[in-house]
């Protein structure tokens, strides 16, 4: 029978580990390779995220900053479409001249109601399609995309369609009014016709892009309250009324404040709609905004500095309506 001899392992130290091989030391020129790759780590990580964001900022510098800038220095000076770079100091003459035009009264005055034509209409019947599209619904989906078919729509084409629709004598507008025993209405001549049918383009184009947005506001309420409340005995309208109106207020007043920043800027409807495709607003000025005005002094009697007046008059009072909105914001979220 043959004895098996095995050969014992040798020691190990405290530990439990054999000794391996010693690490190595790295030499000089390593150490500075690792440091120099340890500083240029340290700047990318504190760098890249400024380099990232960098292309709007540039943009933003370009083609907002700059030409806001410029605009108001041209403000103060006469300045003609002709000759860009002649510059006459005026002060504040620009400003005094429109305010005692007569005709930037009539813009804004039409500003204004066409403001409160579109918009009213607009949130309430985004708010009554926004409720019926939060119920499950077959092609729901489809729905949803058909909503912004009309934002995605050419301006240009919504317009041309429109004035086909609101014809004085070819209009299938004035062909439904005659059935129901109404006379033609004159849609781009009348002030109020003419005011109405420009909203009626700012309403179609805009109205499902906010019924998305409260639809996406309705659903992040909780359903836990629509439960009580429907344990309580109310009905669909007083949830409506009680649940949904109630949490919907900071998406209502976003909506309210951007709709009401959209009208003071409307431009490409009343221009398009136009019959003589000026920057008059119709032939008495009836449905002229502000944009209109502007872009009429500046581009049609060529009164650059004029126009950059009437353009920092807009931007204050887009900035009232900004200091207004957060007021109102801060005491919602005070009341609430």
């Amino acid at each position: 029978m043959t004895t098996r001899h095995d050969t014992a392992a040798p020691p190990t130290k405290e530990g439990g580990a054999a000794p391996g091989r010693p690490a190595a030391v790295p030499t000089e020129a390593e150490q500075r390779h690792r440091a120099r790759l340890s500083r240029r780590w340290q700047r990318d990580k504190r760098w890249s995220p400024y380099a990232f964001v960098s292309p709007f900022f540039l943009l933003f510098l370009a083609f907002g900053l700059f030409p806001l800038v410029y605009t108001g220095w041209a403000s103060l000076h006469q300045v003609e479409l002709t000759a860009p770079t002649d510059m006459t100091w005026v002060g504040m003459r620009n400003y005094t001249r429109i305010f005692e035009d007569d005709f930037f009264w009539n813009a804004a005055k039409n500003t204004l109601t066409i403001g409160i034509i579109s918009t009213v209409p607009q949130l309430l019947m985004a708010m009554g399609l926004a409720h019926i599209l939060n119920y499950k619904l077959r092609a729901s989906t489809f729905y949803r995309v058909a909503m912004l078919a009309p934002y995605a729509t050419s301006i240009a084409a919504a317009s041309l369609v429109f004035v086909l629709l609101f014809g004085r004598d070819y209009g299938m507008i004035n062909w439904a009014l005659h059935f129901v025993g109404i006379d033609a209405v004159d849609w781009q001549n009348d002030k109020w016709p003419s005011q109405f049918a420009v909203s009626s383009i700012v309403i179609w184009r805009w109205t499902g892009y906010n019924a998305l947005i409260y639809l996406a506001a309705m659903q992040a309420i909780p359903q836990d309250l629509y439960e009580s409340a429907a344990l309580d005995g109310a009905s669909r309208w007083k949830q409506f009324l009680h649940v949904t109106l109630p949490s919907l207020r900071p998406t209502i007043l976003f909506t309210v404040v951007v709709s009401t920043i959209g009208a003071s800027q409307v431009f490409g409807e009343p221009l398009l709609f136009d019959a003589n495709k000026g920057a008059s607003g119709g032939a008495e000025h009836q449905f002229q905004t502000l944009g209109l005005y502007l872009y009429e002094q500046g581009w049609v009697n060529q009164h650059l500095g004029r126009a950059s007046a009437i353009a920092w008059t807009m931007f204050l009072i887009l900035i009232v309506i900004g200091i207004v909105n957060y007021v109102i914001s801060r005491r919602l979220r005070a009341s609430s």
